[in-house]
Parts: C-alpha cells; structure tokens; sequence
C-alpha cells in the first residue's frame, strides 16, 4: 500500500468489519455501543464488526453509525479512516461533563469551538489554529433540536486525555479561568482532524455530569439514568439532522487554504 487513501480504504473495513461501499454519504459518530444498537433496532439493519476495534451500520436511507471507542487518538483514527469514504458530513453524539451552573444533566451542547488540551491534534496542525465545527452543519443541528422541543446551550468545551482528574485541584482552577462550558474526551481531536482531512464536523454533546461537584461525579449508576432518560432523543436528533441535511440544509463547502 504506497499512499494514505489505499491505507484508509484498506483500514476503514478492516477496524469497522463494514464493506467500504456500505458507508453513506453522512455518518453519526459515537462512542457508546447501546446507541449502534438502538439504531439497528430501529431501522432493522446489521451490525458489522463484532469483536473488533469498531462496529458500524447503515440504514436503508444511507445513513452510517460508528461506534469508535472512547478518547482522543480513536477520535483521530476514525476521522483519518473516513477519507476512505470522504463522507459529506460527519456528527458525533457524544457525552461531556458540564461545568457551568446553567449547564445541568439532559441539557444539549452544541460547541462553537474547542481547545486542544488533548494533545493528539498537535500531529495535524500547530497549536494556534482552533478546533472548530462546521457552522452550517450545525446551524441545520440547531433547528432539529428546537424541533424536538429541546433547549441546547453553546459555548467552548475542553477537550482532555484525562479521565481521573475529578479531585486534582489546580486542574479545576485552569477549567475555570478557561471559562469553558463542557469537558470531554474527543470533541477538539474530530474538528482537528476532519479540519485536516477536509471532512464536514460537528458535535452534539449531552451532559451527562457536572463533575466539579462531588456528588455530581459520573457513576455506573448515574449514567444509566442518563441512558434511560436522554440518550433516545440524543441518538433521534442526530438520525433526522444527518438524514435531512443533504435534502433539506445548506450546502456545506470546506474551504483550502
């Protein structure tokens, strides 16, 4: 394999187990297996790559869904794998720590930006170029949520390749000074990289902990309370906004530079 494309076009299958022509034009990207499963319920189609790194399905309509793991360098493989398919528009539904007073569990993020403290993007560009979405793709999100009759919040999320940092003091004082809105584990790596690779990004981060207070620190428990009562109308706003969107939404050009 002498280039980057034959890898991807090999790879993609290979981590994924779905034949590269079964990916659609546009993807939802997430990190939990009970949202690929509730999306093969619903549509009635296969799941492909049990026991591998990855597991994907596609619908009837074209529609893919990847669950690709959790943290920065997965977010990064499967942003460099998808130039096998160069999908039109990508969307991760993913979940974040709020850390805000008017960010509470079961609310809606959509980020306007993110910053890079994960470390994994610093392969792709130099640190002063931002990770950003693509605006019209989220612009499109947006209606879909307020269709739902959901509230969303928008702001900056901080990205991070932490996961115990929930007691570590100094580190709660940097979020602060930072202003953010949310902390995650892959929201700055996917607009990076699909930056990098010319792929149309977005994400639609349900807060599922608001860890600056103890009692609000995820739990096995509290997360399954989260799933049961938000993680439906998550996983249904990203199906109808990437159905919809190449119909219905603005057309979406990633400018070179």
């Amino acid at each position: 394999m002498d280039d980057r494309l034959e890898i991807a076009r090999n790879w993609l299958p290979r981590y994924t187990g779905m034949p590269l022509d079964e990916f659609g034009d546009y993807i939802l990207l997430t990190n939990f297996f009970n949202y690929l499963e509730s999306f093969a319920e619903q549509f009635d189609c296969e799941i492909h790559g049990r026991g591998r790194p990855m597991q994907a399905a596609t619908n009837s309509a074209g529609l893919s869904i990847v669950n690709f793991g959790i943290g920065s360098p997965n977010a990064a493989t499967i942003m460099d794998l998808l130039t096998a398919r160069a999908p039109k528009g990508v969307l991760f539904l993913g979940k974040c720590g709020g850390l805000k007073h008017s960010t509470e569990i079961g609310h809606f993020i959509l980020p306007i930006a993110a910053i890079r403290g994960e470390g994994t993007s610093a392969d792709y560009f130099p640190p002063e170029v931002p990770a950003l979405p693509s605006f019209k793709l989220h612009k499109f999100v947006s209606e879909k949520i307020i269709a739902k009759k959901h509230d969303y919040r928008t702001g900056v999320v901080y990205t991070t390749n932490r996961r115990l940092w929930e007691h570590d003091q100094p580190f709660l004082e940097r979020l602060k000074q930072m202003t953010v809105i949310a902390i995650d584990m892959e929201t700055a790596t996917l607009f990076i990289v699909g930056h990098h690779n010319s792929i149309s990004r977005g994400a639609l981060l349900l807060v599922s902990d608001v860890p600056l207070t103890p009692e609000g620190v995820k739990t096995e428990e509290s997360d399954a309370q989260v799933t049961r009562q938000w993680t439906h109308d998550h996983l249904q706003i990203g199906i109808e906004a990437m159905t919809e969107i190449g119909e219905q939404g603005e057309k979406i050009k990633h400018l070179r530079y």
